[in-house]
């Protein structure tokens, strides 16, 4: 499922395409696509296909087209603190843009089938969390992942504001799958072939809007031979911060702050949303021609067309400036943490403990 955009030379790009399409809407959702590079959840040897609007799928692991996740973020209408269910949680990809946009209060879970594909998403969360500047840049509700069927949680497990199933949905599964969803909450799965919205409007009354025709493949089905295992599904517990992580929270919230009103008092303008590349375009040499007596002499002509063709080449030049001075600036909160009078373990804690 996929194609509905065109591909993207990088990430950045990738969303342009969507939010020309129309299916990234909102900028609570392009900030969190762009702040994730899709390519970090691809294999190493197969992230050339990461900016192609196509789903792809690698033994286990497995990543629906961009335009489909970017429906169902538009859909889910995130909020911060409300609390999220990821039914087939998949690579993390999806839970880690939720978790940029819930923040620090909210609750970010996920149930995967097949354990491999868990250890996969802990490993490239790590990563985010170690190596990516976009971290620094949000409060985030971090991902936990549990391995189990999501059609054999226990029935007193916790209601969710939003919740997503990544899997095809039987008709006989719908109400099931309503089980999880709190008075005022929506879920969005695919079900008989629609990615299908539903908002809870009542403890017994539901609206339902379909969004998009899609093909995903079925949720597996529980191994009904082995129900002592099946019936012990549980979600993960919801846990409370304590003074220590609290107190890093808004020490972070704080500085990130006052950087902000020391640059807009400044007069530091605003880095606006990265735009779409400019392709390269060919010159053409146009040449006149005059009689000269009876000979035929060629004459260079200067033509508009030639001003426009430069005037592309120094923008296109200009933007890729722009772009590697993006690509070299500093991370400003971790400079600031780092430059605080404080022990070097607390400075450690307070940058989450990341390298860079």
């Amino acid at each position: 499922m996929g194609g509905a955009v065109s591909a993207g030379e990088d990430n950045d790009d990738l969303i342009d395409n969507l939010k020309e399409a129309q299916y990234i809407r909102t900028e609570r959702v392009e900030r969190a696509f762009r702040a994730i590079d899709r390519a970090d959840y691809y294999l190493e040897g197969y992230r050339d296909n990461a900016y192609k609007d196509l789903a792809w799928k690698h033994g286990n692991i497995h990543l629906s087209a961009p335009c489909i996740y970017s429906e169902v973020m538009e859909a889910l209408k995130l909020q911060p603190g409300l609390s999220f269910l990821n039914l087939g949680s998949g690579t993390g990809y999806l839970s880690t843009m939720v978790g940029l946009i819930l923040g620090p209060f909210g609750i970010n879970h996920g149930i995967e089938i097949h354990a491999d594909v868990v250890d996969y998403a802990t490993e490239k969360l790590d990563n985010f969390i170690k190596n990516s500047d976009s971290f620094d840049k949000f409060e985030f509700c971090e991902p936990v992942f549990v391995v189990g069927n999501c059609l054999d949680i226990l029935s007193d497990s916790l209601q969710y504001d939003r919740v997503y199933c990544g899997a095809g949905v039987q008709k006989d599964h719908e109400n099931y799958m309503k089980i999880f969803l709190k008075v005022g909450g929506i879920l969005v799965m695919p079900m008989e072939d629609q990615l299908t919205q539903i908002i809870r409007t009542g403890q017994n009354t539901w609206e339902t809007k379909n969004i998009l025709a899609v093909s995903f493949a079925p949720l597996i089905q529980p191994n009904r031979s082995d129900c002592f295992k099946s019936e012990n599904v549980k979600l993960p517990p919801v846990t409370v911060r304590c003074l220590q992580d609290l107190a890093r929270i808004y020490i972070r919230r704080n500085l990130r702050n006052l950087i902000n009103q020391e640059i807009q008092a400044k007069g530091i303008p605003q880095k606006a949303a990265p735009k779409r590349k400019r392709k390269k375009l060919r010159r053409r040499k146009i040449d006149t021609y005059v009689f000269v007596g009876n000979q035929l002499i060629p004459q260079p002509f200067d033509s508009d067309e030639d001003d426009k063709m430069e005037e592309n080449k120094e923008e296109e030049k200009e933007m890729n400036e722009d772009l590697k001075q993006e690509e070299a600036s500093p991370n400003l909160l971790r400079e600031r943490i780092l430059s605080l009078p404080l022990p070097e373990s607390l400075k450690s804690y307070l940058t989450f403990y990341r390298q860079k």
